[in-house]
């Protein structure tokens, strides 16, 4: 996932003429923000813009691909190539970009929403079955905790007074207790 010096000054050049933005080193690539969204990746010397259903078919039909991080069939995001004519072109790329920002931005609303689902979900008492999940374990290992530390109580109080329940004393064989 190597990106080498001039292709990040080139892509950083041309995208700046359209809007401002922020460049972030991630996992050997480079994440590329506008407006505080996460809207392209450059992977390889390519340069990648986020994708949905809104704009999907302007890639598709030029060509372009998604981008799959491990090279293989396997897994794809959504994101995908940019048309090196795009780049070149300053209004095709204004309008590209917008498109692009726009669907980080609805991404970034459905996460907030399911968020705020799950919360409000949790504080009228019906939670999600794997929050339900989540608390049933929480309180099980509460209540192990709990259990140690009184018997750890007890252990202790019995070490300092010295006294023995007649489960704790050692019997000789012979001899009664």
């Amino acid at each position: 996932m190597a990106v080498s010096a001039g292709f990040r000054e080139y892509v950083q050049t041309q995208l700046e003429q359209v809007t401002p933005v922020t460049l972030r080193r991630m996992f050997g690539g480079v994440g590329i923000y506008s407006q505080g969204f996460f809207f392209a990746l450059m992977d390889n010397d390519t340069l990648f813009f986020k994708v949905d259903d809104s704009n999907r078919a302007d890639y598709e039909g030029r060509g372009m691909g998604p981008f799959r991080p491990f090279g293989d069939d396997r897994t794809s995001i959504q994101y995908y190539e940019l048309p090196a004519e795009i780049l070149e072109d300053a209004e095709l790329l204004r309008s590209w970009v917008r498109k692009s920002v726009s669907a980080a931005m609805r991404k970034s609303a459905q996460k907030r929403s399911h968020r705020r689902q799950i919360a409000d979900a949790g504080a009228s008492g019906k939670q999600p079955a794997s929050t339900k999940v989540r608390a049933a374990e929480m309180k099980s290992a509460k209540r192990k905790t709990r259990h140690a530390q009184r018997v750890s109580a007890r252990q202790a109080e019995r070490s300092r007074s010295g006294t023995r329940t007649a489960r704790h004393v050692s019997r000789t064989p012979g001899k009664k207790v």
